[in-house]
């Protein structure tokens, strides 16, 4: 979001005026029609600093659009009525150049680092639709995502443009000759990760980092954002090592999807606020080496997410448990297949399970 810094030094006495969308005459007659304003431009609510932003209220897609700029500078430099067309013009010239430079300069800064739509609206609420049940080498609709569940906790998820994410890579996809664009991996387990990725894959992102300090990542890759939220995971060193697992999520075609990794903990307000709104959520059920079952249903619950998709599960008895648990709060669907493509559209009429089959990617 832009920045825009004032560069008028303070003065005792200030006035206020808005730039921006307000025609320029409406701008020089203010100060002409004591002691109200126009009722199409409301004052400024600045009380104190040089600068304020008019939002609009966030639209569907997350975006918030700066109807104007509000500026306090000195009022010696305001035009009064008295003043000649000539005297006016210079003033209110110099202040337009002035905030047109700085908003500028702070708009290309703001473009240095692309923000989280999942987290921009995250109180909105767009859901899903099924589109169909695919295969992974089908071409996909646009604005839709398809996962594919490869096994254990892996998932390929791809775009219309064909991006290719491949979570909790291990090193082995399948007979498929698929080099994905970028892979996530945690390290709680050799299932999770492999030391030796393929050289090929331009971006290997890696829940952990230094140990106790985490890692923070924010990939642009246009048609996806990839970024991460630490948490921590039992060590059988030390105990427990600080965010030494990461929840990933992956923003594509509207859509929020996270996977929660090798979850050890119900995540803290902070991290919950951190994740933002995911409509899709990949969740493992296993009940044991992560998080026991009861915990992992109120994290469910807690996120509400539209899709769930349990993962890592070793047997059928803890993926029916799971079933059987949050079967009260969820509905549960088992298409029979291991991808799913979807879609930003209408939230079902519930918050639901879908039960994919592993299956690796094969020619």
């Amino acid at each position: 979001m832009p920045r825009c810094a004032a560069t008028a030094a303070a003065r005792p006495t200030r006035g206020k005026r808005c730039l921006g969308n307000a025609p320029v005459e409406r701008f020089r007659r203010e100060r002409a029609e004591p002691p109200g304003r126009p009722t199409s431009v409301p004052p400024c609510p600045l009380s104190r600093g040089a600068r304020s932003l008019i939002r609009s209220p966030g639209r569907a897609d997350g975006e918030r659009r700066i109807d104007r700029v509000c500026w306090t500078f000195p009022t010696h430099a305001l035009p009064s009525p008295a003043t000649t067309h000539s005297e006016r013009e210079g003033p209110v010239a110099r202040v337009f150049i002035s905030l047109l430079f700085v908003c500028l300069a702070g708009a290309a800064w703001a473009q240095d680092r692309r923000p989280s739509h999942c987290i921009a609206i995250a109180d909105a609420a767009p859901g899903i639709a099924y589109l169909s049940k695919a295969s992974w080498r089908d071409p996909l609709p646009e604005h839709s995502v398809r996962l594919h569940y490869i096994a254990h906790a892996s998932f390929l998820i791809q775009t219309p443009g064909g991006l290719n994410a491949v979570t909790d890579y291990t090193g082995f996809l399948g007979t498929a000759g698929l080099v994905p664009d970028v892979v996530t991996m945690n390290h709680a387990h050799d299932t999770h990760w492999t030391a030796t990725p393929d050289p090929a894959i331009p971006h290997v992102l890696k829940g952990w980092g230094n140990y106790g300090e985490g890692i923070e990542h924010h990939l642009d890759l246009g048609e996806m954002l990839v970024r991460n939220v630490s948490t921590d995971i039992r060590s059988a060193f030390t105990g427990a090592e600080a965010r030494g697992n990461s929840i990933f999520v992956f923003e594509a075609a509207g859509l929020c999807i996270g996977h929660l990794g090798h979850l050890h903990h119900i995540p803290t307000d902070e991290q919950f606020a951190a994740l933002g709104r995911l409509d899709v959520v990949m969740a493992p059920v296993d009940g044991g080496l992560t998080l026991p079952l009861p915990e992992m249903v109120r994290v469910i619950e807690r996120l509400r997410s539209s899709v769930v998709i349990p993962m890592h599960w070793f047997s059928g008895y803890s993926l029916n448990r799971f079933l059987e648990d949050i079967a009260g709060s969820f509905a549960v669907e088992r298409p029979g297949t291991s991808s799913l493509t979807l879609s930003l559209r209408d939230l079902p009429s519930r918050p639901t399970v879908v039960v994919l089959k592993p299956r690796y990617l094969i020619d």
